[in-house]
């Protein structure tokens, strides 16, 4: 196994596939690294090096009882672009995943970054306020962190039939997918789901959204039910002259796993332009 250790000595497991122009996958709450696995493989069969990482407090990486807050999460990602040596890097972030580019761009100058993509993203800010009116209810929040605490599979194996739009007619990921899906998040901590549940809600991403000076582009399902488009991605295109959003009609917040032949040829083609 690969890992990289951050400037605060957590360690971050990473794997790194085929070789050319560095892609770095960056993966959402709760998951890991291997989420990206079919998009990873697609890239180093095209000519790209595709890098994954596990967030600290997920996966195989360390659970440090600190440092789940996006400055330090970004410092994280500058630590895995430096030690891997990626130069003209594509920085792609899933769900809050894109919290991290967003930080990234702005408190690192977006440093060896040529391109980014962010993917049913958090950004620019999820918390409904006086002055976001259209966010999510701090009560949506408190409601999850409620249910961590009390019974934590039975709370995954929920939230992953929202995840992926499962319900009584739609079906579009397989049952064995789902419960994979609650067996990965478990390997996380409790520490860090509920810290990161706090952070992911409760940061506001606008000022980070003038540090986009890279060609951007966005993709969120319209039929997202964790992280609404409208809040999301169709405010943040808006503030960066570089950007586009493909929306996805009727796609849930899962779109890598349920329209991922899908998400390999949009990124590809931003990738190729």
């Amino acid at each position: 196994m690969a890992y990289v250790t951050t400037r605060d000595k957590t360690r971050l497991y990473m794997k790194e596939w085929g070789t050319g122009r560095p892609v770095i996958l960056i993966h959402g709450w709760p998951l890991s690294a291997d989420t990206w696995d079919d998009l990873a493989l697609t890239l180093a069969e095209t000519g790209f090096r595709a890098i994954a990482y596990d967030r600290r407090g997920f996966g195989r990486s360390d659970q440090p009882g600190q440092g789940y807050v996006y400055d330090i999460m970004a410092d994280d990602l500058a630590d895995v672009i430096a030690e891997t040596g990626a130069q003209d890097a594509t920085i792609v972030g899933f769900s809050m995943g894109g919290g991290e580019v967003a930080r990234y761009m702005s408190r690192h100058n977006g440093h060896n970054v040529s391109k980014a993509a962010l993917i049913s993203s958090v950004v620019p800010y999820l918390l409904k306020t006086n002055d976001n009116p259209n966010g999510v209810d701090q009560a949506v929040f408190e409601q999850m962190m409620k249910g961590l605490k009390a019974d934590r599979p039975q709370f995954f194996a929920n939230f992953f039939k929202m995840f992926y739009g499962v319900g009584p007619v739609s079906h579009p990921v397989s049952d064995e997918l789902v419960a994979w899906s609650s067996s990965v998040a478990m390997q996380s901590g409790l520490l860090p789901d509920l810290a990161c549940v706090h952070a992911f809600a409760t940061t506001d991403f606008r000022p980070d959204l003038a540090a986009f000076r890279v060609p951007t582009l966005f993709i969120h399902g319209t039929g997202d039910k964790i992280v609404p488009i409208d809040v999301t991605s169709r405010t943040a295109v808006k503030a960066i002259p570089q950007a586009r959003l493909i929306e996805y009609d009727n796609a849930p917040h899962g779109v890598l796993a349920t329209h991922k032949d899908q998400i390999a040829n949009d990124l590809l083609g931003f990738l190729r332009a």
